[in-house]
């Protein structure tokens, strides 16, 4: 999948709870959210066109263990952005654990496979017990292939699940988990027949390996699948209005923008959708497509929006700007491996600890950490209504309670 990055001010995602807190057995942590996607422009960094930056960058003056965080500071554009957003996210968390049981190793992979690789060698000599991020994918996976045969593990921020496992656990938001949310919610509600129209791109193609399994799963069957291109958009919709009497709810999970014309292409073809369902991810949380009068009791899964109002507050008040959507990764990785170095110790930083099916719970709701590297977070259905959004199914507070 790719890796995208939002500019400052992007809120595409709402957090729940502001803080950490102690999820079951274990110790406290965080959810993430805004998976890949949106209208931020991509970051397009070659993996090994920059130079390899320079690695520096001193433990924070504050004793505990060592916790490495890789962040691409060095990079260009919107990438830098990001970096700098969430090492200042990083640096809240630690004034906000009072006496911090950590020390945290700032370093500059500059978004390229050397950096990464130099960077990880680095931080792991100066006596790292866990690496926090990078960023891209194929950062990440050069910081593995050091950070492995030294038994440290990885939380990294990618949103491309082919890079995690066996020691990498990714902290993104990960589109699969809106996908279960809102099509397990629906199929609760009665609804069984389910047409999708997909873009034609890398998170297209994710959403529907998620869509045509849980559609399964629920005892659900498919009416229609499309992909679609712009050129190609009239007749993905008629092929899906053609099979309208036979469909109680419509996937389309997009950007704003493209959901916004795909609908207004659905009602030219005819679909009634005062009786379908129009149902999508967490890429719907834009208040501009709230007001398009079609969308009307859409729904779609998404965290809620408290915990991230209180923690751009904070970080507003901190630095003077609004953060990028990403800097909630860092904050709750450092909030995360805080809360269990203070729990448990260094040892604690471990597979066992870091996989606790409790989960955890912090900025962005519950969330946790599975063996193969991905993740699982709890989401609220969020359903448009009169040009704002309400909350139909509100998200669990654990895993306890889950019921995706």
């Amino acid at each position: 999948m790719i890796d995208r990055v939002l500019p400052p001010g992007v809120s595409r995602r709402a957090l729940l709870t502001s803080g950490l807190k102690l999820a079951g057995s274990v110790s406290a942590a965080s959810v993430l959210a805004a998976c890949a996607g949106g209208d931020a422009p991509m970051v397009t960094n070659n993996p090994q066109a920059a130079p390899t930056p320079p690695v520096t960058g001193g433990p924070l003056p504050n004793g505990g263990a060592v916790v490495a965080l890789i962040l691409p500071l060095g990079a260009q554009g919107n990438a830098a952005l990001a970096g700098q957003a969430m090492k200042n996210a990083a640096e809240l968390a630690m004034s906000e654990m009072g006496q911090p049981p950590i020390q945290l190793l700032i370093k500059d992979d500059a978004g390229t496979t050397q950096g990464a690789r130099t960077a990880a060698e680095a931080a792991i000599n100066e006596g790292a017990r866990i690496i926090l991020g990078p960023l891209f994918a194929h950062a990440v996976g050069a910081a593995a292939q050091v950070a492995r045969p030294r038994g440290v593990p990885i939380v990294a921020f990618s949103t491309d699940t082919n890079v995690a496992g066996n020691g990498v656990y990714l902290l993104s938001f990960l589109p699969q988990t809106d996908v279960e949310r809102i099509i397990r919610f629906t199929a609760s509600q009665g609804k069984r027949s389910f047409a999708a129209l997909l873009p034609e791109n890398a998170y297209g193609t994710v959403v529907q390996g998620a869509f045509q399994q849980t559609v399964s799963e629920v005892g659900g069957r498919v009416t229609a699948l499309e992909r679609y291109t712009p050129a190609r958009l009239a007749d993905s919709v008629k092929r899906v209005a053609d099979v309208a009497a036979q469909t109680d709810a419509i996937f389309i999970p997009d950007t704003a923008d493209s959901v916004a014309n795909v609908v207004q292409q659905l009602t030219t073809a005819g679909v009634d959708l005062k009786r379908i369902r129009l149902l999508g991810t967490g890429l719907w949380d834009e208040q501009r497509l709230f007001s398009v009068p079609q969308m009307e009791g859409a729904q779609f899964a998404a965290p809620d929006s408290a915990g991230w109002r209180s923690f751009t507050a904070r970080y507003k008040a901190r630095y003077g700007t609004d953060p990028v959507r990403t800097a909630t990764l860092a904050f709750d990785a450092v909030s995360l491996v805080g809360a269990i170095v203070r729990t448990q110790g260094a040892e604690g930083l471990s597979a066992t600890t870091l996989t606790n099916p409790s989960g955890f719970t912090g900025v962005d709701g519950a969330f946790r950490l599975k063996m193969d590297g991905t993740n699982e977070r709890a989401l609220a259905v969020m359903e448009i209504r009169g040009g704002t959004t309400t909350v139909v199914s509100p998200p669990p507070r654990s895993f306890s309670s889950v019921s995706l």
